[in-house]
């Protein structure tokens, strides 16, 4: 599979099948996805999207509606597939223990001890049909292949779908269950590992020995994501046989992201220079930029995912709101140190500035 030797403005697979005028995706982010965000990345002609991870019904539409006041222009809405093996319920007695391992954050950010919920997540099959319903361009999912007649049901709304995956077997999968596209996510890539087939651990491919894997493996258009913050990344990415590329770092350090002004300080520092893969914050192998918390909880038996992610998820935002950096989620990927803009439309430049040397 050959790329084009393409401009900015040169139509390729992917801006076909999404109706976009780059092939530049926005990362879809779990908890700081913002519709101003999306928007602009749309606008600029890419496609932007947005992370539903833990919205209801009501709030997939409600988003979908802002997103549309928002832009005129293509969006995609994310989605996490259940992959069988989460912690849906805990005993009360296991919920006890690990809540008393985070007490002392609670307490140091002045916030009362959670009751244990009934459920940890929305429902996924209410998720899907509002998803659906909202009628996005894309619906993009992470964590395994979504199930046949949700592709079907995709496309009979002309909504175009994407996987994800981290190793070429998992690409395979997708292709066989009917996406569109494909996400070949490479190691390198901020926020959660979405491997599927084998564990995340098993599943440690840079994106730049994934792409290339991805693109000889299947037939369907290639977006690569890993590792891509500028013009450099873009060109490597489609030399090597990607479609488009996927950016999610440099976009979160931008102003229009939901990220706080602290949070995006830590992504333009020399803090950035580092990553690290951890369950700490979340019970799933993660990547981002090591703190207090992950140094602290790496030493310390967490819960299961979700579990881990709802209970530190009750304080993390108190700590955002509060600048404490220390007890976030820093989700960033290992480009991250390239960051050098602001805003999106001057990311979107840098990235394309790629275009001429292919």
């Amino acid at each position: 599979m050959t790329p084009e030797n393409s401009t900015s403005a040169s139509p390729n697979r992917i801006t076909e099948l999404f109706g976009t005028d780059v092939p530049v995706v926005l990362g879809p982010f779990g908890g700081v996805s913002s519709v101003e965000l999306t928007a602009a990345v749309s606008d600029g002609g890419g496609l932007g999207s947005y992370g539903l991870y833990g919205y209801g019904a009501d709030a997939i539409r409600n988003t979908a509606a802002e997103l549309r006041k928002a832009t005129a222009k293509p969006f995609a809405l994310n989605l996490w597939i259940p992959t069988g093996d989460e912690a849906t319920s805990l005993p009360q007695t296991a919920f006890d223990q690990y809540l008393e391992t985070l007490k002392p954050y609670f307490d140091e950010l002045g916030l009362p001890l959670p009751h244990m919920p009934d459920r940890y997540l929305p429902d996924y099959e209410e998720q899907v049909e509002a998803t659906l319903a909202a009628g996005p361009a894309v619906v993009s999912f992470v964590f395994g292949v979504p199930a046949p007649e949700l592709v079907e049901a995709a496309h009979r709304r002309g909504i175009a779908v994407v996987g994800t995956a981290t190793t070429a077997e998992e690409a395979v999968a997708l292709e066989a269950g009917g996406v569109d596209a494909v996400v070949a996510s490479g190691m390198e890539s901020g926020g959660h590992r979405v491997s599927f087939l084998k564990p995340a651990e098993e599943s440690l491919i840079g994106t730049f020995a994934l792409v290339p894997q991805v693109a000889d493996a299947v037939t369907i258009p290639v977006i690569a994501a890993g590792g891509i913050a500028d013009r450099r990344g873009y060109a490597a990415a489609r030399a090597l046989g990607a479609d488009a590329v996927q950016v999610g770092s440099a976009f979160l350090a931008t102003r229009e992201s939901a990220a706080v002004p602290a949070y995006r300080a830590v992504l333009h520092s020399p803090a950035a220079r580092e990553t690290v893969l951890t369950r700490a914050l979340s019970g799933r192998l993660a990547r981002g930029i090591p703190n207090r918390i992950i140094a602290e909880l790496t030493e310390r038996r967490i819960a299961p995912f979700p579990a881990q992610n709802w209970l530190t998820g009750r304080f993390r935002p108190q700590a955002a709101a509060q600048g404490n950096t220390e007890l976030m989620s820093l989700w960033a990927g290992q480009a991250t140190s390239l960051i050098r803009h602001d805003s999106a439309a001057d990311v979107l430049a840098e990235l394309l500035a790629g275009s001429p040397a292919l």
